[in-house]
């Protein structure tokens, strides 16, 4: 079928264009909401600038198609296969996208808030600018996704899979990344505000002056991550894995650290005023010129730890609560 008769026939109350042969047609700024294209082959086609709204495509294959700024809210895109696909600038708000295949599709700049992205494959796409409020992500695959500056604030992400997605300067607050595997992802000057991160491997992460403030991450790896400049002030740490973590010049004021393992971290310069560290194990610490005032230190472990007031070590001890229970002066 051609463009011009699919026009013809949508002008004349026509709706059902399920598992049609589109291949390559060119419906570039046409008005097709709520038709329904459900298993079509539209591979190639030219979609861009559509009003798709309410349009239904599921199981259909969109190879390669170009949907840039096109209007697809609330449309039904359930195992559509997108490969390829060029969705720049798209409008997908609501729209269902639940294990839809988008591996190497460009969405820079998309609109997915509110959208429903379960189990989908978002494997090496562009994603950066992405709009993906409050988006429903759950094991969903991102691995090696380009997130640079996206909106995720509130999404779900839970059993999302994010090995070597880029995540620098994306908007998190409030995002749910309970028991999410953070490799060696780069978060640095993430806002992840009020994040829930218990459980969450960072190990080798990058969350350099990433804002992380009174978020949950209790239990969490973050072995050898670069929390350099970290805003943590408040923080949920309980019982974190931050052994060999750099968190030269973090705040860290008012976090709990209870049981935290901080063997041979970095804490240079760090702000740890009124922390929880009791019980912590900061073995090999460097606390240089850390800020210990008002912390309480109750049981933690120290040994071979720089924390003695020298010419080379200067940490702020004032009012601290020592490991053996006695405040210090």
């Amino acid at each position: 079928m051609d463009a011009e008769e699919l026009k013809r026939r949508y002008g004349a109350g026509e709706r059902d264009f399920s598992g049609e042969n589109l291949i390559g047609v060119n419906l570039e700024k046409a008005n097709l909401e709520k038709a329904n294209f459900s298993g079509a082959y539209l591979l190639a086609a030219n979609l861009s600038r559509a009003f798709l709204t309410g349009a239904d495509f599921s199981g259909a294959f969109l190879q390669r198609a170009d949907l840039s700024f096109a209007k697809v809210n609330e449309a039904k895109l359930t195992e559509a296969d997108l490969t390829k696909a060029n969705l720049r600038g798209a409008t997908l708000v609501k729209s269902l996208l639940v294990r839809a295949k988008l591996s190497g599709a460009i969405l820079t700049a998309v609109n997915l808030r509110l959208s429903n992205l379960s189990g989908v494959n978002l494997c090496s796409a562009d994603l950066r600018g992405i709009n993906l409020r409050s988006a429903n992500l759950i094991d969903a695959n991102l691995s090696w996704a380009n997130l640079s500056g996206a909106r995720l604030s509130g999404a779900l992400l839970r059993g999302t899979i994010l090995n070597g997605v880029q995540l620098k300067s994306a908007f998190m607050n409030g995002v749910d990344l309970n028991g999410v595997d953070l490799d060696g992802v780069n978060l640095s000057e993430t806002k992840l505000s009020g994040a829930n991160l218990s459980g969450a491997n960072l190990s080798a992460a990058n969350l350099s002056s990433a804002q992380l403030r009174v978020t949950l991450l209790s239990r969490s790896n973050l072995h050898a991550a670069n929390l350099t400049g970290a805003s943590l002030n408040k923080a949920d740490l309980c019982e974190a894995n931050l052994s060999k973590a750099d968190l030269t010049g973090a705040n860290l004021s008012e976090a709990d650290l209870t049981g935290a393992i901080l063997n041979m971290a970095s804490l240079q310069e760090a702000d740890l005023s009124n922390a929880a560290l009791r019980g912590a194990y900061l073995w090999g610490a460097n606390l240089n010129v850390a800020e210990l005032h008002g912390a309480d230190l109750t049981g933690a472990s120290l040994r071979g730890a720089y924390l003695e007031a020298t010419d080379w070590c200067k940490a702020t001890l004032t009012g601290a609560i020592l490991p053996d229970g006695t405040i210090h002066e």
